[in-house]
């Protein structure tokens, strides 16, 4: 088992471990702890290097299972080694993974739409709706009710429940599938106080205000009901 750091704090930026495994086929490590996101719900995995003395180990990917992909030959196992994010980058995934909370919390509560999907990149990303309208109003009409949301500094909290206990809040999945797997005796949650509370993995800010500005640059329909918006994270 690892003990996955980023789970409770997405602000560290470095940490310490021990390669437990080896990946040959892969070009990967095991660590027995790690502060590196995987990649999943949308979120792209976080990148970085591991250093082990004077050795530097450049990270190339971070897969789920715990496998993390180095560039250069493989240290051995038992191995210690200090983790250093490239916190630039994850700092903006996070700032855009809670926009896109912020963008589906609001969607949800003032019109009932449910997500289909989406996905982003530092400072960027799309989210898809059922929605069976989507004109310019209502866009403009979206994009002054995220930013007031952003305005409004909400705290957001992180909290691991037992799965019963999770699937007994209501709305808990905001997906049209859902996407969480069969078997996960507890589930990650992530609330917007006073706004958004779903199922989530990824790293997210403290409070709303730290996002910036969100600017919907363009939307579109993607056949039926579906409609794409797409947005833009900017310095406030």
């Amino acid at each position: 088992m690892t003990d996955l750091l980023y789970q409770t704090d997405s602000y560290l930026k470095e940490f310490d471990a021990v390669v437990t495994g080896v990946d040959e086929e892969k070009h990967g490590v095991y660590l027995d702890r790690t502060a590196f996101y995987p990649g999943g719900g949308g979120q792209p995995n976080d990148l970085g290097e591991l250093r082990a003395g004077d050795t530097v180990y450049k990270l190339s990917k971070v897969e789920r299972g715990n496998v993390h992909i180095i560039e250069g030959d493989l240290p051995e196992v038992g191995t210690k080694v200090h983790g250093v994010l490239d916190w630039d980058r994850r700092y903006k995934l996070m700032r855009t993974h809670t926009a896109m909370h912020i963008l589906c919390g609001v969607v949800w509560r003032d019109y009932g739409a449910s997500v289909t999907g989406g996905n982003m990149e530092p400072l960027e990303g799309r989210m898809d709706f059922e929605f069976e309208r989507m004109q310019k109003e209502l866009v403009n009409e979206i994009e002054q009710k995220i930013n007031a949301e952003i305005a409004a500094a909400r705290d957001t909290r992180v909290k691991i429940l037992p799965r019963a206990e999770a699937f007994a809040i209501p709305d808990l999945i905001r997906t049209k599938i859902n996407l969480v797997p069969e078997g996960i005796p507890e589930i990650r949650t992530f609330e917007i106080i006073g706004l958004d509370l779903q199922a989530d993995g990824g790293t997210h800010v403290a409070n709303t205000r730290e996002v910036g500005h969100m600017r919907i640059t363009d939307y579109k329909s993607k056949g039926g009901i579906n409609k794409r918006i797409y947005v833009q994270i900017e310095d406030a």
